[in-house]
């Protein structure tokens, strides 16, 4: 078995990259350790990299079709790693899941019917539904004592009236790395499934559950998940590829699907390009040896983080996500309005990260840490805030 190096920096910019290229334009300094966009700073896999170095190898690159082994590859790789069985019918590729939010809003609800979001949640869920002439309903999650989230079922039985005709779900949820236990999402699925709500499942980190936690498929719980939803997965937060568009969709509802594939396929939407079936293949014949190794250099990461802020800084407390990269850090301690503490990052640390408020206003005093990266360069980020901390006292 290969070994994987993933101390190895590697230089980004002029790249395009939008986490180090971006970051005049977003936090107005260049001079930043990016730790905001969710991609990671380690090397797509050589696999992955190989199968389209051997597609470029031929000078053409005309229209193509999806490759009969596409969607098969896809079903064995859900069933082996979530024990949810699929049909290849139940399959459409999209140009992105956010993408894929806007267009079954658009596919699916009228002008006048609401989505329903569950703070603090991918911005995304929010911005997308708003541009596109829907109005928000939010449900927030339950902030725990222990600094965990639930759902508020009782708040989402008493907020729904028969115009919410959405949910959108982050299942991992993001930004605090939930790995959604069965019977929350078999409760959510009944509510939904009474009143006519569509669950959009946006999945991208499923196949990232840390420390011995296990993804569940929403649509895989219960025949009322299977009904009432649309599930959003694929391959490109996993194995960094994010810059190669490889979503799709999977409904099991035979109704369902139809409003939405048609829609699709209306719009050429579901055609993908040349190079997404061959990463997405690629990615799940020959990626499972790559992500155990990168999963468990992530876990050091996230352990590494724990014990910095609890020797070095105390009043940052890291939330240990239960999946994916990102680490959800409670900064309330340090006691900063929002401007102050988004500047003590931005300006003193010299650090880029997202601030929760991004995630809704449940999230003052919250940081959004990406440490999908070398642990030599997050060890020095974490110095760098601390430095930045002592001199603030």
């Amino acid at each position: 078995m290969k070994t994987y190096d993933f101390d190895h920096i590697v230089d980004r910019r002029a790249t395009g990259a939008v986490k180090v290229d971006a970051l005049k334009q977003v936090f107005g300094k260049s001079d930043l350790i990016p730790l905001w966009v969710a991609d990671m700073d380690f090397e797509t896999p050589d696999f992955i990299i190989e199968a389209m170095r051997k597609r470029l190898d031929h000078p053409v690159f005309g229209y193509t079709v999806e490759p009969e082994e596409l969607w098969p590859t896809v079903q064995e790789w859900i069933f082996t790693h979530h024990q949810w069985k699929t049909a290849p019918e139940m399959f459409a590729f999209i140009p992105g899941i956010v993408k894929g939010i806007g267009m079954a809003v658009n596919a699916l609800l009228e002008k006048d019917e609401k989505v329903i979001i569950q703070p603090p949640v991918y911005h995304p869920f929010r911005i997308v539904p708003q541009e596109n002439g829907r109005q928000i309903v939010y449900n927030p999650l339950i902030h725990n004592a222990d600094g965990s989230y639930s759902m508020d079922f009782r708040h989402l039985e008493s907020i729904t009236d028969p115009k919410c005709k959405m949910l959108i779900l982050s299942n991992p949820h993001n930004p605090a790395g939930i790995v959604w236990d069965r019977e929350s999402l078999i409760t959510l699925a009944r509510i939904c499934h009474r009143k006519g709500i569509t669950v959009i499942s946006d999945e991208i980190h499923c196949d990232m559950a840390l420390f011995g936690n296990k993804h569940i498929p929403f649509a895989s719980t219960c025949p009322e998940a299977a009904a009432c939803s649309i599930t959003f997965q694929a391959p490109s937060k996993t194995f960094n590829i994010a810059g190669i568009v490889s979503s799709y969709a999977v409904v099991p509802d035979e109704v369902l699907r139809s409003r939405f594939f048609s829609y699709l396929k209306a719009n050429e939407f579901s055609s993908p390009d040349i190079f997404a079936p061959i990463a997405t293949i690629a990615a799940y014949k020959e990626g499972e040896d790559w992500r155990k190794q990168m999963l468990s250099y992530i876990e050091g990461n996230i352990l590494a983080v724990e014990k910095f802020c609890a020797e070095n800084i105390p009043q940052i407390r890291p939330l240990r996500p239960q999946a994916s990269f990102l680490v959800w850090l409670d900064c309330r301690a340090l006691g900063l309005e929002h401007d102050k503490l988004v500047s003590l990052f931005t300006d003193k640390a010299s650090l880029a990260l997202n601030d929760g408020e991004m995630f809704g206003k449940e999230a003052a005093g919250y940081m959004r840490m990406n440490i999908a990266c070398p642990r030599p360069l997050l060890l020095k980020a974490l110095g760098q805030l601390a430095g930045a901390i002592r001199t603030c006292r």
